[in-house]
């Protein structure tokens, strides 16, 4: 069974465009390895810069699988230079009953 999950990455200092290029190979990388679905990831921007990211993993274990694949673990620690993972509480728009940011086509 599929597991969908919302990131917020907040950008370090004048790293959104590096960020966002990350971001953009992201899911591709996910599903080459076989990790996630064939569902679209969408992104998003928060209106304090932050982006956020939805997916649909393939299952709990691939999430799993994708903490020991060399190729998604070279990904997120470029991204780990890029930006900070935040918690969704923390952004203006989770404070609303319905949240709503700007899209990014990528």
């Amino acid at each position: 069974m599929g597991q969908f999950v919302i990131v917020a990455d907040g950008p370090k200092s004048g790293r959104e465009e590096q960020l966002l290029a990350l971001v953009a190979k992201h899911h591709p990388v996910l599903r080459a390895e076989n990790l996630v679905t064939d569902r679209p990831a969408y992104v998003m921007r928060a209106a304090e810069g932050t982006i956020v990211e939805i997916f649909e993993w393939q299952s709990a274990e691939a999430i799993t699988k994708a903490h020991a694949n060399e190729k998604v673990q070279a990904l997120w620690a470029e991204f780990e230079a890029v930006c900070e993972y935040l918690p969704m509480q923390g952004l203006a728009e989770c404070q609303k009953p319905f949240a709503g940011f700007e899209p990014i086509d990528l």
